[in-house]
């Protein structure tokens, strides 16, 4: 569906690239850093994951919005992304669970957003000059506004994003995961222990996904989520079996709090990290991390085990990785078959481990959800 007839709005790139299209979404100005997400459902759950805060997303696919929007499909609390790109938006959805279309719920969400552009364009672009930040301005911007409004936009790098989407106290998480009796079937249920037998977890939210939060409590996990500033000694009064350290936005050389925190950790309670807790715990083992040139991000990309050679499709989120030469005593246990980075950390010392990828993969498939059971076996074997 073209809406090419509506008002028209303008993204302009930092580099002087500009695209026109259609308004969609709220109306207005926002801005951030642009990077693309290729996966081809799912648009819900990126829209809400609180990695993407402070970022404009462009989806690679071109007809996004065709099954709609529904309360049970969100990651976290609100919209997170800063605008959202698209090409050919669906303003019929068809899906018995959809409770709405997708620009109403822009809308409702202050989300503004540009349609009608050509994304393949904008993405090859992207892949070409690197991940850049980015304004859309409904109307007729003129350049002086766009100029002004792109200008006031800080950079990703040196950015501590955890603190604008971390929780404020802490809160028990109880939720499991509803399957669809189909989803079921592709992914079973894990054996639950028995309540005496349940894991003591305290999860680190430095932007954590509802669906890590559901698969820990399905491994038979008592979940404690605690802000990301939350001392290394007010974690360790809970008397946890494990720490896990969520996913989250922005650079992790930026949040000193968490790195000193979960070094402070190391060797006194089992870890799992993912993403941007993976880059966390990297940093407390002395590591180093940098900003990738346009980041992995999408519902295919595929990860080596390093210890059986096992290739797994995985979900990834992120525009930072560690440095693989820098990791010290720890070893890369995992590594991106497209560009060789690094996508897991293991210690010989230590009981930890992590990974760069999304293993809870919503959207995504369901090949990595076995490192849930590892983190419990782990927590098993310091009990």
């Amino acid at each position: 569906m073209s809406l090419l007839a509506h008002e028209p709005a303008t993204l302009l790139l930092e580099d002087g690239r500009r695209f026109r299209g259609a308004a969609f979404g709220a109306r207005g100005a926002t801005a951030g850093e642009v990077v693309f997400n290729t996966s081809m459902t799912g648009y819900q759950e990126i829209l809400t994951d609180p990695s993407y805060r402070a970022q404009m997303i462009c989806m690679t696919y071109p007809h996004i919005g065709n099954y709609g929007v529904c309360a049970g499909d969100v990651e976290s609390g609100r919209v997170q992304a800063a605008g959202f790109i698209v090409r050919a938006p669906c303003a019929v959805p068809s899906n018995w669970r959809a409770e709405g279309d997708l620009e109403s719920y822009l809308r409702e969400n202050g989300v503004v957003g540009i349609a009608d552009i050509d994304t393949r364009a904008l993405v090859r672009h992207i892949r070409e000059e690197g991940a850049m930040r980015g304004v859309i301005m409904s109307g007729e911007p003129t350049d002086s506004a766009l100029s002004a409004r792109l200008g006031a936009e800080p950079p990703m790098t040196g950015r501590d994003l955890v603190a604008e989407v971390s929780c404020a106290a802490p809160y028990a998480w109880t939720e499991g995961l509803t399957r669809l009796a189909g989803e079921a079937r592709l992914c079973p249920p894990p054996a639950v222990p028995a309540a005496s037998d349940r894991f003591r977890v305290v999860a680190y939210d430095f932007g954590a996904k509802h669906n890590i939060l559901r698969l820990l409590v399905d491994h038979g996990c008592d979940v404690t989520v605690v802000p990301g500033d939350t001392t290394a000694e007010a974690v360790l009064e809970r008397r946890p079996d494990g720490v896990f350290l969520s996913n989250g936005p922005g650079d992790p050389a930026a949040v000193g709090y968490a790195v000193d925190a979960v070094r402070s950790l190391i060797g006194r309670v089992p870890m799992f990290g993912i993403c941007l807790g993976h880059q966390i715990l990297a940093l407390a083992l002395g590591a180093d991390t940098y900003k990738l040139k346009f980041g992995h991000r999408g519902g295919n990309q595929p990860v080596r085990d390093e210890a059986t050679g096992r290739v797994e499709i995985t979900s990834q989120n992120h525009g930072f990785a560690v440095d693989g030469a820098s990791v010290g005593d720890a070893r890369v246990s995992h590594v991106n078959l497209n560009d060789g980075t690094c996508e897991g950390l293991v210690h010989p010392g230590y009981p930890l481990f992590s990974v760069q990828y999304h293993p809870e993969a919503s959207p995504g498939p369901h090949d990595a959800v076995h490192l849930f059971e590892r983190f419990t076996l782990l927590m098993q074997a310091g009990r």
